[in-house]
């Protein structure tokens, strides 16, 4: 009977292994209760399941959570309109009756989510007198504006600030030796040109927000900030030209009293400008 329990005990092993191992440590007249540590030894293989699973739960919501995220950012790049404007930086001579009378220095670059166009020029008038003035637009990404500031020097100092808020354009003027003098302009739409005077890259602001795709003419507000006026200019594609043998896109504009010639390249930069009634021009250098 004792061989017949070792042939069992040894076919057991070989063939139930498994079950073997279950079984010895309940097995005490066997003599391996010293083998109860076996059945402790497979406790950390379910603790280490355990822990790979809380790990992977772990990790399914890490990569969830990022997933929302890029989601969220598609989202808002999907709703985000392309910007009206391309970046430009250059210098303008600028003539009259074919002599030079001064010059403007010009950068137009993005600015956070939107965008700033500044810039400063300095003339000399037939009469002798000089001048210098600088202007700094602040504009959304469509190209309506923020806020404006400029300031002038002549024999005086003169500056002004300007907030534009639903089609109003609030303007607080300081004139040197006298008290601020504030000024509500009302429009009737957001988008209102700012062109200033003797700030020709301002044109260009223009010229991006023509919607070329549809041309014909098309109206405007516009503000002139240093004489505190508001009024409408009529834009217009005119085709292409040819000016001192290059091509361009030409676009008029047209005051109450004026019509302004531009002068574009496939980027809608401004190179040229002419004001043919005033025998003044504007080349870029």
């Amino acid at each position: 009977m004792y061989q017949q329990a070792r042939r069992w005990n040894s076919l057991s092993w070989h063939s139930h292994s498994w079950l073997w191992s279950s079984l010895r440590p309940l097995c005490p007249a066997a003599g391996h209760s010293v083998l109860i540590p076996r059945f402790q030894r497979r406790l950390p293989r379910y603790g280490t399941a355990s822990r790979r699973l809380r790990t992977h739960s772990k990790v399914s919501s890490t990569i969830g959570a990022v997933l929302l995220v890029l989601f969220a950012l598609l989202a808002a790049a999907a709703d985000r309109k392309p910007s009206a404007f391309v970046p430009d930086k250059g210098k303008f001579t600028i003539l009259l009756d074919g002599k030079s009378i001064g010059r403007e220095e010009f950068e137009i670059q993005p600015s956070g989510a939107g965008w700033i166009a500044k810039g400063s020029t300095s003339i000399q008038t037939p009469g002798g007198q000089s001048a210098k003035v600088t202007g700094n637009l602040s504009l959304q990404s469509d190209g309506v504006p923020i806020s404006y500031d400029w300031s002038s020097q002549t024999d005086k100092a003169n500056s002004a600030h300007i907030e534009f808020v639903n089609g109003v354009a609030k303007t607080t003027l300081q004139v040197q030796g006298a008290h601020p003098f504030q000024q509500e302009n009302s429009f009737g739409s957001p988008l209102i040109l700012v062109l200033d005077n003797n700030l020709y890259h301002q044109y260009e602001i223009l010229a991006h927000l023509y919607d070329w795709s549809k041309r014909g003419p098309q109206s405007f507000p516009v503000l002139i900030p240093q004489e505190l006026t508001p009024g409408n200019i009529t834009v217009e594609s005119a085709g292409s030209v040819t000016a001192d043998g290059k091509n361009f896109e030409l676009l008029k504009v047209t005051t109450t009293d004026l019509e302004i010639h531009l002068f574009l390249d496939s980027s809608h930069k401004l190179h040229r400008l002419e004001v043919p009634a005033s025998k003044v021009a504007v080349l870029r250098e």
